[in-house]
């Protein structure tokens, strides 16, 4: 696997690829992989003949600066992985190589970008995650573009984004790896204490709660979402916290 840090080399690079007609799959990534990570590479891998996955955390959808600085990173680990996974290419750009000085443009997804956990995050969470997957599309130029499910909201700004700015990359959806316990795998776990972890399933629960009572046949919206809000303060979630 090669390691890529300039937007140059790595166009340069696939440029070959693409004159001898082959399929380019991308996964684009802010490091500190897990098996979530993993099984986009995995799948990307028996589906294209060159895999590019992007490490880079990307500062412009962080609201809080703290929060940014307290990401995880994990190049050395994340590039063994990548490579054992079947990675072609790690593309690994510097802030100043993806936003130059004197950059400008930002992409925003009126409306999507702007509910649920837009409203948590701040407005300029997903502007950011819409203007460097724009970017990254533009500079790898991917047949297929692999997200993962847990991001759901994500997966809809970036299809919307895709959509209005006519750009033809596939958009390959996975299924959420979890957690034995069933909390979704995410980078940000490392940062959960005891408790918190415990109260992160409580999203988890309370769709497990509503998708049961379904099951047995219930179809009023008050009843289950009443069920999904009763698993969800039996784990100390108080109703409409997080955003919902």
């Amino acid at each position: 696997m090669k390691i890529v840090r300039t937007i140059a080399e790595l166009r340069s690079g696939l440029a070959e690829t693409r004159r001898r007609g082959k399929r380019i799959g991308f996964v684009p990534t802010m490091g500190a992989f897990h098996a979530g990570h993993l099984a986009l590479m995995q799948r990307a891998r028996g589906e294209a003949d060159v895999v590019v996955v992007s490490l880079f955390v990307n500062p412009t959808q962080f609201n809080d600066a703290s929060d940014l600085a307290a990401y995880p990173r994990t190049e050395a680990s994340d590039a063994a992985q990548a490579e054992a996974a079947g990675a072609d290419v790690l593309f690994a750009p510097s802030a100043e190589e993806m936003y130059p000085a004197g950059h400008a443009t930002t992409v925003s997804v009126a409306g999507l970008g702007d509910t649920l956990e837009g409203a948590v995050r701040g407005p300029g969470h997903f502007r950011g995650v819409a203007t460097v997957v724009a970017s990254l599309l533009n500079i790898v130029q991917p047949h297929a573009l692999y997200l993962g499910q847990k991001d759901a909201q994500q997966v809809a700004v970036v299809r919307r984004m895709m959509r209005d700015l006519q750009i033809p990359t596939l958009v390959v959806v996975c299924p959420t790896v979890r957690e034995a316990d069933g909390l979704a795998m995410s980078s940000r776990n490392v940062r959960l204490g005891a408790s918190d972890r415990g109260r992160a399933l409580a999203l988890r629960h309370g769709l497990d709660a509503a998708l049961e009572l379904l099951a047995r046949g219930e179809r009023g919206a008050g009843a289950l979402c009443g069920a999904g809000v009763a698993a969800m303060v039996r784990d100390g979630v108080s109703p409409g916290e997080g955003g919902g």
